[in-house]
């Protein structure tokens, strides 16, 4: 059976586009990776002789052969080179932040209806091995309901960074935007939209423009409180997930390897892509028929490949997508709202 492969261009090839995005495009039989925008230094063709490098992204753009274009550029460009693509004719799979605003994001999503293309989010963490252990406890029932839930992201990184484009005040920018985006998306994936939530962001490094830290404090029905945390001034790590239920405990730290494996260029086809390292199992402790139970909790491996198998099944096939529209309205009337003093 012939396979009716997806024509695709990536329009950065730094770190996402290395990491992120050319490996899977590559590596899926059901996409033809076409292009790359390089600027300035060509690297691309080392790693894929046959792709075409252009040098900027009108000239990607006028590819007809492209259908598919992969928004991985600076947060505040992601609108601007996404309505470009759109109105080129392109689905547009846009990474985090989707966008700086709902009013945005709704431009963004009324321009893929008119055009007649699809317009997607690319939230990979949802494929995370350890945000799916927290899921797949959470379904369990054995912790019961609900109670408290805790996620971090945690990094130590007290100098500016090099991307002038994370570091300076610019819309999208900031750790709550980079990293917070992240989280959020997958509470909502897990809770839906919350009744309430409070933000607070505040700047501690020397020199720096944007917020490092940050914290949301949402509440959803039945009483749950979930917080969110993300910090650039975190040395020693703290768990990254931690639940508490009517009934039970569940602690786990952040152990997905896919991010460390494709920059130590680990194909994601190889067999042991994804798997955790052993002895970074959760804990999950809960109580059976009145007695405290403790048991360590394995993660099924991560995989981001999913992530492209669900954007060739909504292209082709015009099966949902596993991120909506009202989901990411949700996240972005959070993420841009007033941060308290």
């Amino acid at each position: 059976m012939t396979v009716n492969k997806i024509v695709t261009g990536v329009l950065s090839y730094g770190m996402s586009g290395r990491v992120f995005h050319t490996p899977f495009i590559a590596n899926n039989d059901r996409f033809d990776l076409r292009a790359v925008v390089e600027r300035s230094t060509k690297k691309a063709q080392l790693d894929y002789p046959s792709i075409i490098s252009y040098d900027s992204v009108e000239q990607l753009l006028a590819d007809e052969a492209i259908e598919l274009v992969i928004i991985n550029t600076p947060n505040d460009t992601h609108v601007s080179f996404a309505k470009q693509a759109l109105l080129a004719g392109k689905h547009v799979l846009i990474e985090k932040p989707f966008a700086p605003t709902v009013s945005e994001a709704k431009e963004l999503f009324d321009l893929g209806r008119k055009v007649g293309k699809f317009v997607l989010p690319y939230h990979n963490r949802r494929f995370d091995s350890d945000f799916n252990a927290l899921a797949s406890v959470l379904h369990s029932g054995k912790v019961g309901e609900p109670v408290e839930v805790h996620l971090r992201f945690d990094r130590f990184r007290a100098e500016i960074g090099q991307k002038v484009f994370k570091e300076t005040k610019r819309p999208g920018a900031g750790i709550l935007f980079d990293l917070g985006s992240h989280l959020l998306d997958q509470v909502i994936s897990l809770f839906g939209k919350p009744i309430s939530a409070i933000k607070r962001t505040s700047i501690h490094r020397k020199d720096s423009e944007v917020d490092d830290f940050a914290t949301l404090l949402l509440t959803f029905d039945k009483g749950l409180t979930v917080f969110i945390t993300v910090s650039m001034l975190v040395l020693e790590s703290q768990y990254s997930f931690l639940l508490h239920g009517t009934e039970g405990t569940f602690v786990k730290g952040r152990t997905d390897v896919q991010e460390n494996q494709l920059l130590a260029g680990i194909n994601p086809i190889e067999d042991h892509y994804g798997e955790e390292n052993q002895h970074e199992e959760g804990l999950l402790t809960y109580l059976d028929q009145g007695n405290m139970v403790s048991e360590s909790v394995k993660s099924i491996k991560g995989d981001y490949m999913l992530l492209f198998d669900a954007v060739y099944e909504q292209i082709r096939n015009n099966k949902a997508y596993f991120v909506t529209e009202e989901q990411i309205y949700w996240q972005l009337e959070i993420l841009q709202q007033p941060s308290l003093c």
